[in-house]
Order: C-alpha cells, then sequence, then structure tokens
C-alpha cells in the first residue's frame, strides 16, 4: 500500500487540488481495512479527511452512489438535521467525484472528530451498538421515498439467484472440485428450506422493501471512545432490500468469534449474549418500525445470510474460485465449511433466540443499555 501510495503522489496531489486542498499542507497514509476501496487518510493542520478511491471494477456506476448519497444526504438534512450522516465533500466542480488522468475515480469525506472503528467485535456492547446505529439509519429513513435510490450492486442479496448459481456451478464443476465439496454439497440441499421461505416471502410480498445498507460488517460503524455508536459509514451498498440483509449479516458476523476465515471449525460456536445484543439495540430503533410479519421472521434472517454466504463460497469453489481472493488450495471450501458449521449451530440455538427475543421486547423500556 505504501509503495502505491508513493508511485501515485503526483496523482494524489492532483486529486487534493481538485477537493480545494493545498497537498503541500498535508500529509496522506493509508486508512482502514476494507478490501475493495482504496481508503486513505488526509491529515494538516486545517483538518483531517477521508480519501477513497472507488473501486470501479465491483461499482461500476460510481455516479449512481454519488446521487443516491446526494439524496440521502438532502433528506437528512431536511428532516433530521442533527443526525452525523458522513456525506461526501464536493469538488471545486461542483462534483462530488474526481477523476484522475488514467480514469481512477476518488471522493472526499470529513473525518469524524474522536471516531474510531474497530475489525473484530469482542463485547456485546459492541454488538448493541452496532445493531442499533442500523436499526436507527434505516428507521430515519422509513418515510423516504424509496424510488429514488438506484439500485447499486442488482441482485446483491438474491438467495434464489445465488442457489440457481451453485446448481450451475454444480453441474459442471470437474471432478478434483466435487469429489472434497461432496459435503457441503449436500448441506446445500439440506438446507433447502431456506430458499423455499425466501422465495415465498418475496413471491407474496410479505415483507416491504425498505432503505438499508447491505454490509453490517463491524467495521462500518464509527464508535466514540466509550464505544458508543456515532454512525454508520461506507454507504456505498445502501439501495432497496429487505431488512433481513442487515440483521441477518449482523448474526453471521458478530456472533461467532471465529470470522469466516477461521479453518479450524471447533472455534466456531455461537455466542448467545451477542444475539440479544442485536436483537435488543436493533428493536430499540425499529421495534415500532416493523410489521408483525417482519418480526416473526427477524431470527430467520440469520438462517437467510449465513446460508447464502456459505452457497456463494462453495459455489466459487466449484467454479475454480474465480470471484473470492484465495490464499490457499482449498480457501474457499473451508470458507464453505465455516459458514455450514455456523448456520448448523444458528439453527441449534434458535429455540433459544426465540425467548431472548420475547426477553429483548419486554425489556428494551426497562433495562439499561449496556
Amino acid at each position: 500500500m505504501y509503495v502505491w501510495l508513493i508511485n501515485n503522489q503526483f496523482m494524489f496531489d492532483n486529486i487534493l487540488i481538485s477537493f480545494g486542498l493545498n497537498p503541500s499542507d498535508y500529509t496522506i497514509q493509508p486508512f482502514g481495512s476494507g478490501l475493495i476501496n482504496h481508503t486513505l487518510k488526509v491529515s494538516g493542520n486545517a483538518g483531517d479527511f477521508i480519501l477513497q478511491q472507488i473501486n470501479v471494477n465491483v461499482f461500476k456506476s460510481p455516479e449512481d452512489i454519488a446521487e443516491n448519497l446526494s439524496l440521502l444526504n438532502k433528506h437528512f438534512k431536511k428532516t433530521k438535521s442533527d443526525y452525523l450522516f458522513v456525506a461526501p465533500l464536493p469538488a471545486i466542480s461542483g462534483d462530488f467525484l474526481v477523476k484522475s488522468a488514467s480514469g481512477n475515480v476518488f471522493r472526499l469525506f470529513p473525518f469524524v472528530k474522536g471516531s474510531q472503528t474497530i475489525n473484530f467485535i469482542s463485547y456485546e456492547k459492541e454488538a448493541f451498538e452496532a445493531a442499533k446505529q442500523f436499526g436507527k439509519f434505516t428507521r430515519l429513513l422509513n418515510e423516504f421515498e424509496i424510488g429514488q435510490l438506484k439500485y447499486i450492486l442488482p441482485d446483491f442479496h438474491n438467495l434464489t439467484l445465488r442457489f440457481q448459481q451453485f446448481k450451475t456451478a454444480h453441474q459442471n464443476a470437474p471432478g478434483e472440485r466435487l469429489d472434497p465439496a461432496s459435503n457441503e454439497i449436500k448441506e446445500v440441499y439440506k438446507h433447502d428450506y431456506i430458499l423455499q421461505t425466501y422465495k415465498r416471502l418475496i413471491a407474496n410480498n410479505e415483507i416491504p422493501l425498505r432503505v438499508i445498507h447491505h454490509d453490517t460488517k463491524i467495521s462500518n460503524i464509527l464508535f466514540d471512545e466509550q464505544q458508543n455508536g456515532l454512525c454508520v459509514i461506507d454507504l456505498d451498498t445502501v439501495m432497496p432490500g429487505y431488512y433481513l440483509s442487515d440483521v441477518g449479516d449482523m448474526m453471521r458476523t458478530y456472533l461467532s468469534p471465529a470470522n469466516e476465515e477461521e479453518a479450524d471449525l471447533s472455534k466456531i460456536h455461537i455466542r448467545e449474549n451477542f444475539f440479544y445484543a442485536i436483537c435488543k439495540g436493533y428493536l430499540s430503533e425499529m421495534g415500532t418500525v416493523l410489521s408483525e410479519t417482519e418480526k416473526k421472521y427477524f431470527i430467520f434472517s440469520g438462517e437467510l445470510m449465513i446460508y447464502m454466504q456459505a452457497i456463494r463460497f462453495l459455489t466459487d469453489f466449484l467454479n475454480n474460485d474465480i470471484y473470492y481472493g484465495t490464499k490457499y488450495p482449498g480457501h474457499n471450501l473451508n470458507r464453505a465449511r465455516n459458514q455450514f458449521t455456523l448456520l448448523n449451530k444458528y439453527v441449534e440455538a434458535e429455540e433459544k433466540f426465540r425467548q431472548m427475543m420475547i426477553e429483548a421486547e419486554r425489556d428494551l423500556s426497562t433495562v439499561p443499555d449496556f
């Protein structure tokens, strides 16, 4: 990353000038742990900023992202001006995107003073605060005209499509890929009921579309120094979707102390108290907004997102690892095994989850925050 910075110093100087910043007054260094966009911190006496190069191989229409964020920013200024919405800053031209001579696309954000991010979730309070912030974001946009938003990544969380992609990969995979994945392929069909439930929900319009984040990993929350949540960040994937995506991905990424890269499956287990924290945090904001049908499928959201990610890893393994980067042979297969292990443990805990959800709804107004 530092070599990349040094080799592109002239480009960065021109980008800073485009945003009205004098390059000699600022230093630039890598920032954060994002895997898609290049993120840099720009520091100077006049203030700090976040400079980000958008990965146009993933986000093929950055103009749509800029338009979505502009619409949301206008909405918050009109309806909730005190909400901390970290919107991009305009360049001298008035545009929110600046292109380099080589065609790279950049944008600039204010740096929130006193804020910090975390990459691994260790405490219940962190889960509670994150869930609260993601819930608050969607609640404050409950009256937003959702049809205005562009779909940045169409079918991003479409389980029907992901299942069809798996079936195609299963049919076409060579024997050297099929044989070691035989148990995981069985797991896909064993949990087919998740797909059927999802298809019924969508076909019957049982749950509404909402403005949701679509990427609720813990590093997408800004915390203060006391680990209180400040706001959500990394808003590129904000678009219409089902609340199941946000809640389910928190279940997928917060509940186990072992993340999706862990190959030792014995380390994967469900921290049930973290489920309670997620449930209470999210419902503290969205409890009066969600329909009774949506609440009915709150726990199902975890099944949905864990299953979908397991399928995506397995599909990529069967397709000779063409999407997710791998560091060793069988990496995507291990990721799939990891997620199916998590899914089975999640399902085993669901009776306890149901009781915890009842307790969370009952106790929201009487139990202190974490």
